[in-house]
Parts: C-alpha cells; structure tokens; sequence
C-alpha cells in the first residue's frame, strides 16, 4: 500500500524513508541526547549521591517504564481514533525536556521517582502515536527498514549523549546536577523540530474511544505475540541493574558511561540492517536471535569476575537491542489492520509496561536477598522460555505473509 498523495510527495534523500521518517528519526536522536546524558548518571546519582538501596533503584525505574507503556496503550488507540497523531507527540517530548531540571533540584530519591515518572508520562504520551505515524508515512514492502532506520537514529542520541556527560562532568567536576540541567537544551530542540511533521491522516474518527482496545479484539497472530512478548518482559530488568554491576565490578563513572555507550553504537550499527534484513528474511527468526542473546549477555553479566569482560557483553546487549527493539513494532503492525495500528501498538507497549515494575523489582529482591547471580539468571532463563515458545508458535500477519 502507498502513502497517502501529500506524504507519498514528501520524500527523504534515503530510499524508502519519508521526510516523516526523517524528522522524527532526528527528533529521536536529539530527545535520546538529552535523556541518554543522565540515564546512566540516575542510578548513580540515587545511588551514591542521595543514598537510596538497590531495591529503591528498581522501584523507580520500575515505576518509570510502567508509567511509560501505560500511557502508550491510551496515547495509542486515542491517536487511531481522533485522527490525529501530532498533538500526542508535541505534549510528550515536551513533557519530557522539562524534567531535567527538576532532576536537577532533587534532594531525595522521591523527587528523583517525581521526574522519572513524569519523563516516562511524557515517553508514553509520543511513543505509539510515532510509531504509528511511521507505519502511516511508510510503504508495506520498507516497513522494517523504516523502523529500523528510526532506531537508528534514536540511538545515534545514546550513543552521543554519554559522550557528551563525560568531558561535562569534567568542567563541572563530577557536578551530576549541572549536567541535568544541560541536558534541557536538546530536548527543547527536539519538541520544537516536531512542529516540522505532517499529521498523516490516517487515523479513523470514531465515536467509541475505546472501541478494538481489549487485545481479545484483535488478531490471532497479534494475541500470541504479546504472550512471548510479555514472558520476555518479565525477566527483563532495567538498564539499571546492568549499570550497577559494572559498578559494583569496579568500574569506574567514565568507564560505566563508555560502556554503556558502546551498547548504543552496537545498536545504531545493527538497527538499520537488521530492519532491512526483517523485510527479506522474516521479523520472527531475528526476534528470536535477539532473545537468545539476550539470555547470553545476561548469563555472562551474573557470571562475571571482572569488569573486562562486560565490554564484550555491553557489546552483544546492543546487538539484541537492534534486532528486537523496531522489529518488534514492525511485527505489531504486520499482525494488525490499518486502522488499529496505534492502538495495537500501545497494547503491546502497555503489555510490556506492567511487566516492567516486577520485573526490575524481582530483580532488585534476588540481588539483595541472595547475590547478583539469580538477578540475572532469571532474566536468562525467561529469555530462553521466549525464544522456546516463539519458535514453537506459528504466527500469521494480517498481510504481507514474507514480514513473519
């Protein structure tokens, strides 16, 4: 299917990639700047600065991510309904760039809670209403390479935005607070680049919000989907706990934060060709590579003696985050009709939302009541229980039988 005349006008210098694609794909890249500055800076800053325990650190992220996909469900099937996917989009990365400061004044770990959850409200408010934007300004046969190509750039942001921490943390001498308050900057210049994207239009106007939005209203496919989505998701913890095992490995800020970024330039490396690769091989065999690696990294994370092998696993998380994170939505969208494209979304997101919290806090109880092993073995073994079952299910796509 093709774009609708005034999108299908509006090409980018990139084969199969809208000027759409374009401008949210910079957009992405400036808001994950912005955010990936602190993000790994947080649970240090909790940590060490404001004292808060692990299992506190788990909370909050938890908090955070649920609070994030549970806005993605609503955002995403009001965005099907209205018509409309723009407005969700200003108000979200908005949202999003005030919280800095305010992590910035935080003198208690609760105020710290405050800003995350409001960043991930704002998070939940864009999330599925862009995604389905990018399927509406894409054609069927670049799906994959579409998201791709916005991961991509996305994580372009992560990959600068730790760079960008470590020499600010030198001018300010280890001042986390000032380089919150930096980090404001590209994420005002991303919500206001939004003000370049064209509504697609796509949406149907309906009287019924809520009408298809019960995952029993939707496909086959789509419902066991979310049932391995959602096996993974609960033994997948937050980015958090990776960050306080090279910590606790002794690693130091600058060496935690360069790790970190060499997952997210692992991912921008292989988001784009694994999206192409989903449009020619098929969105499920990569997904279950992805799993798999998954559950290697995680093995090899509890398991290590020494900070020098996380380089290596650091490494291989960034290559399981390229090939799920877009393909996962390009398989959501292949599994859905047209027009439920944002609310599906925001049901696999709102899915993986209310696994979030548990997961990161079963994590965050194993570390501290029987070591850091089981934390990550048990998000091991569900990766491996996923990939199992994946590969067992037979799952049909609503069109386009070569995406599955």
């Amino acid at each position: 299917m093709g774009l609708t005349p005034d999108l299908d006008a509006e090409r980018s210098p990139f084969t199969g990639i809208s000027r759409n694609v374009l401008y949210l794909s910079v957009v992405s890249l400036l808001t994950d700047i912005s955010s990936e500055m602190i993000y790994p800076l947080v649970p240090l800053f909790l940590w060490s600065t404001l004292g808060a325990p692990v299992a506190i650190i788990g909370v909050v992220e938890g908090l955070a991510e649920t609070t994030a996909s549970l806005l993605k469900g609503i955002s995403g099937a009001l965005s099907d309904r209205l018509g409309r996917r723009k407005p969700f989009l200003l108000w979200g990365y908005g949202l999003a760039a005030l919280t800095k400061p305010l992590l910035a004044v935080a003198h208690a770990w609760p105020v710290v809670l405050a800003a995350r959850v409001l960043d991930r409200f704002g998070k939940g408010l864009r999330g599925s209403p862009r995604d389905a934007m990018i399927a509406d300004s894409t054609q069927t046969a670049f799906r994959g390479r579409a998201f791709g190509f916005h991961r991509s750039g996305d994580n372009i942001g992560a990959v600068c935005g730790p760079l960008l921490a470590i020499p600010l943390l030198a001018v300010f001498h280890q001042n986390l607070r000032s380089v919150f308050l930096c980090a404001f900057v590209p994420g005002l210049l991303s919500t206001l680049l939004i003000l370049k994207v064209r509504d697609s239009g796509r949406g149907k106007k309906a009287q019924n919000l809520w009408e298809g939005f019960h995952p029993r209203s939707m496909s086959p496919g789509f419902r066991l989907f979310l049932l391995v989505a959602v096996i993974f998701a609960i033994g997948n913890s937050s980015d958090a706990f990776l960050i306080l095992r090279a910590k606790q490995l002794g690693a130091g800020t600058n060496t935690v934060l360069l790790m970190f970024t060499l997952a997210n330039l692992v991912n921008v490396l292989s988001s784009y060709p694994a999206g192409m690769l989903s449009d020619r091989w098929g969105r499920k065999r990569l997904l279950i590579a992805g799993f798999l690696i998954f559950a290697a990294v995680y093995y090899g994370f509890g398991t290590a003696a020494s900070p020098f092998p996380l380089w290596l696993w650091f490494a291989a998380y960034g290559v399981y985050l390229g090939l799920t994170e877009g393909i996962a939505r390009a398989l959501v969208v292949d599994l859905v009709p047209e027009a439920s494209r944002g609310t599906a979304l925001g049901i696999h997101a709102t899915a993986l939302g209310l696994c979030a919290l548990p997961a990161s806090l079963i994590a965050g109880l194993l570390w501290q009541r029987f070591g850091l092993a089981p934390a990550f073995l048990y998000g091991a073994a569900t990766a491996l229980v996923s990939a199992a079952l994946f590969g067992s299910l037979r799952i049909e796509p609503s069109r386009n039988p070569s995406s599955v």
